[in-house]
């Protein structure tokens, strides 16, 4: 299946070289979150977390397969052979190839995790440049407003003690394209910020951070990130429909709807990396004829960088 648009390319609020996000298949998910580009498959991966669902989409068939997972899983990352999914109870791994025809699929866990408190699984995450996977824990319940997020640091030495705390719905994460800069955002609405960490890749430790943004200055909550070729950060506007372009100062750069209220997070992918992947959150009192929890690509005129793979 050809990903180009099947749009007319059109102005975008600060880009006119963008093109408009298009629906890609017909999946729906809950809460779509951690997409992931396979360069070599040419397929685009992720999670629908509330329906323990891994999904997969073939951009050259435009077939679509799930499989169901034991457990929630937050986020997850290329490994040599499969998939590091983080989970609620731990840090598990998921070979490859997965059988065609979908159905439940068995991760080992690798590393298990001991929460902060009750109630709690992985949610956002990925690996650094050196291919370390990161990821961050919450309580479920987001109106608890409750701090106990972790952030962990899983490499070839196994799951370490929380590294960053004091989150209550870490997400955001990604890195600079020369690693030194890791990004972390908190979506709860009582934090809204992003913020900016030195980052040390021969020990793998962030320190030092800064305010990167304060998102109570542009429309929706943060939520998923990704980085592009240039540096530029993008992150998704949750609750307003959009995705919003950071330059490595700072400085807002562009900002591009989405046709769907809730946009979770976003990856670059395509063939070329030219293409951003944006999944979605379903609303509670969604329309049968809406979009949310769909899965979207737009074409925002840069290109991305591939997704490290783990490499423990």
């Amino acid at each position: 299946m050809n990903l180009a648009p099947d749009l007319e390319s059109g102005s975008t609020p600060g880009n006119a070289a963008a093109k408009p996000a298009h629906r890609v298949g017909d999946m729906r998910c809950g809460v779509g979150e951690s997409p992931v580009w396979h360069a070599r498959e040419a397929a685009l991966y992720w999670t629908d977390i509330p329906g323990k669902t891994l999904w997969r989409f073939d951009s050259a068939t435009g077939v679509a397969r799930h499989w169901t997972l034991p457990e929630m899983a937050g986020c997850m990352a290329i490994c040599d052979g499969g998939w590091l999914l983080a989970m609620e109870t731990g840090i598990f791994y998921l070979p490859s190839p997965l059988a065609q025809d979908g159905g439940a699929v068995m991760p080992k866990r690798l590393a298990a995790v001991t929460h902060a408190a009750p109630d709690m699984r992985f949610n956002d995450g990925r690996c650094d440049r050196q291919g370390r996977f990161w990821a961050g824990t919450m309580v479920q319940d987001m109106s608890a407003g409750q701090a106990a997020g972790c952030l962990y640091r899983f490499d070839e030495r196994g799951l370490s003690a929380p590294i960053l705390r004091d989150y209550i719905v870490p997400n955001g994460m990604a890195f600079s394209p020369d690693g030194r800069t890791m990004y972390v955002s908190d979506s709860h609405p009582s934090r809204q910020a992003v913020w900016a960490y030195t980052y040390d890749t021969i020990t793998g430790t962030p320190h030092s951070p800064r305010l990167f943004i304060d998102m109570t200055a542009y429309p929706g909550r943060p939520d998923g990130a990704a980085v592009d070729a240039e540096g530029g950060y993008w992150i998704c506007g949750n609750d307003a429909g959009m995705v919003h372009r950071f330059l490595p100062d700072g400085q807002h750069d562009r900002s591009i709807a989405v046709p769907v209220a809730k946009p979770a997070m976003c990856a670059f992918g395509g063939p070329n990396l030219d293409t951003l992947f944006i999944t979605s959150i379903r609303l509670p009192s969604h329309a049968p004829e809406s979009l949310d929890g769909a899965v979207f690509a737009l074409y925002p005129g840069v290109i991305g960088l591939e997704e490290p793979a783990f490499a423990g």
